[in-house]
């Protein structure tokens, strides 16, 4: 099968296309023929990689894993003896979690993983976008209790995150301000947000504003300047944190006792069937901004990690 591996760290040329043998799944597995995964901001920080701490976790001096991935779709085409979920021929989506390994025609993945089937509503391509940023959207609204009437200001809302953390606050009935490019203002308004504002005008002296919600997707500003905009009692979400942003938010939250929310989510099944359903009744989207094929993976890691996407970059496998 082809795989695209990354033998070293660094830019995006240590991605190169292999030939693997197809992997046999064991008794509790299935395994995927993959037609499409994505390409997001936890994929380039660990080919990277960025933080240098995701060394301690994928791998000293290179990868321990050189297939990276996380999303995908795509169709059952072979089961373990003990599988009882699925069958041959199924259409499924979800994510491979820390076992990565979506950047190939094949994966084998334990039955128990977090992946159901792809309902007909949803596309492939929109299928394997849909398991990064929308989970990790749902699970940083639910950990700040988001409640109706409640203010969020979304910074960088063009995003993977952001266009679906603007659908998600809009269904618990929030009120939305997004921060994004000004080229990107039509899309979000088309999402649901409320008021619209450019990074410069986020940045203004006269921008004075407070929210009950600062969740910040891209890691661009600095925590000092999204607690201006924090109400009283209100929570900060820091989804693209480094690791000097996380050792200062927990220095804040510690002596400060400012609510501020970081760190890896939680990928659920839950959740995932909750934006199936979302997607369904025709309240859910999923953005999707360019797509690539399978071998031209460095060019669709430079385009994200330059950080001007807006939504989803999805890589095409099979058909």
């Amino acid at each position: 099968m082809k795989v695209i591996a990354a033998r070293n760290y660094g830019t995006p040329e240590v991605l190169r296309l292999e030939e693997w043998e197809t992997p046999s799944p064991k008794k509790n597995e299935i395994r995927i023929k993959i037609y499409n995964t994505s390409v997001n901001s936890g994929d380039w920080r660990i080919r990277k990689p960025d933080p240098k701490l995701v060394r301690l976790f994928f791998g000293i001096t290179k990868p321990k894993q050189p297939i990276l991935g996380i999303s995908l779709s795509g169709v059952v085409d072979g089961i373990g003896a003990n599988v009882t979920k699925f069958k041959i021929g199924d259409r499924v989506f979800g994510s491979t979690g820390m076992q990565m390994g979506a950047y190939a025609e094949y994966t084998c993945l334990p039955e128990s993983a977090v992946i159901m089937i792809l309902p007909k509503e949803i596309s492939f391509p929109e299928g394997a976008a849909l398991s990064f940023g929308s989970l990790t959207a749902l699970d940083f609204i639910q950990k700040c209790n988001l409640q109706k009437n409640q203010t969020i200001l979304i910074y960088g809302a063009s995003s993977s995150v952001g266009t679906a953390a603007i659908q998600l606050a809009k269904h618990f009935g929030s009120l939305v301000t997004a921060v994004c490019s000004i080229g990107n203002f039509e899309l979000v308004k088309s999402l649901g947000a409320d008021f619209v504002m450019d990074y410069e005008g986020f940045h203004e002296e006269s921008h004075n504003k407070t929210y009950d919600v600062v969740f910040e997707c891209v890691g661009k500003s600095s925590i000092s300047s999204n607690l201006q905009h924090l109400t009283k009692g209100g929570v900060l979400v820091l989804v693209g944190a480094s690791f000097k942003d996380m050792f200062q938010a927990v220095l804040i939250s510690l002596t400060k006792k400012i609510n501020i929310k970081f760190g890896p989510i939680a990928e659920t099944l839950k959740n995932l069937q909750f934006l199936v359903e979302l997607i369904k009744i025709g309240k859910f989207k999923v953005v999707i901004d360019k797509s690539y094929p399978l071998e031209e993976m460095a060019e669709a890691h430079r385009y994200v990690e330059a950080g001007h996407k807006k939504g989803n970059v999805v890589i095409n496998i099979a058909s």
